[in-house]
């Protein structure tokens, strides 16, 4: 075999070579920005997404009397669920176990906020809200509003309500469980009760680190 033949041989090995080092490390590349599947948290009674859930639009009052939508619910955690003041029992629990909860949370987990969502704007003014939800933390707020957007973004929460009379009374049946909402607005997670401080805030643990490092594998960083 000629030198020039024998050098034309090793010239075309070593391309091929670098054209197959290439691939196989794009390839590994890709895999590895391949974002991790949600993390299975049913022994903390919740069910995460792996991609978010659209949260509906909506222009509903907060309990300082500011109009608030959608896009003002960006840019932090928040634990929101359908309630209304008056309720005797699965609220005020609901609301007790969220403060616990905010106890527990260690220093290196952003700091979510609490929304209680009424489902008897009738009834639940501003000032209502306000002084219910000041009574649990500063982190804790209130929506009311029209009756028919809060129907909507309680179905796009999975949660339902409904009014009833007893005895010249309005009570409303509502979902029981929390969803929380990613930074980006959307529904990440919903827990079930029987809600326990304890297993909230591991379950919020899991899930922001279950979050942060998919996020850190998109972007390289």
């Amino acid at each position: 075999m000629s030198g020039s033949v024998r050098t034309t041989l090793i010239v075309l090995l070593l391309v091929v070579a670098s054209i197959f080092s290439f691939v196989v490390y794009r390839q590994m590349n890709l895999v590895s920005a391949e974002p991790e599947p949600a993390p299975d948290l049913a022994e903390y009674n919740a069910y995460v997404y792996d991609q978010g859930r659209p949260l509906a639009e909506f222009s509903l009052t907060d309990e300082n009397g500011e109009t608030v939508t959608r896009e003002d619910l960006k840019g932090r955690w928040t634990f929101a669920f359908v309630g209304y003041t008056n309720c005797p029992d699965i609220c005020p629990a609901a609301m007790a176990n969220l403060r616990r909860m905010d106890g527990m949370l260690p220093a290196d987990l952003p700091q979510p906020d609490y929304l209680l969502i009424s489902a008897d704007p009738e009834h639940d003014t501003p000032e209502r809200l306000r002084d219910y939800t000041g009574f649990f933390g500063d982190n804790f707020h209130g929506l009311t509003g029209d009756l028919e957007t809060t129907r909507e973004l309680a179905k796009s929460l999975s949660a339902v309500f409904q009014h009833r009379q007893v005895d010249d009374q309005l009570l409303v049946d509502h979902s029981g469980h929390f969803a929380l909402l990613n930074p980006q607005a959307q529904v990440q997670a919903l827990i079930q009760p029987p809600h326990k401080p304890e297993q909230l805030a591991e379950a919020y643990r899991r899930i922001y680190q279950w979050a942060r490092a998919n996020r850190e594998r998109a972007t390289g960083s």
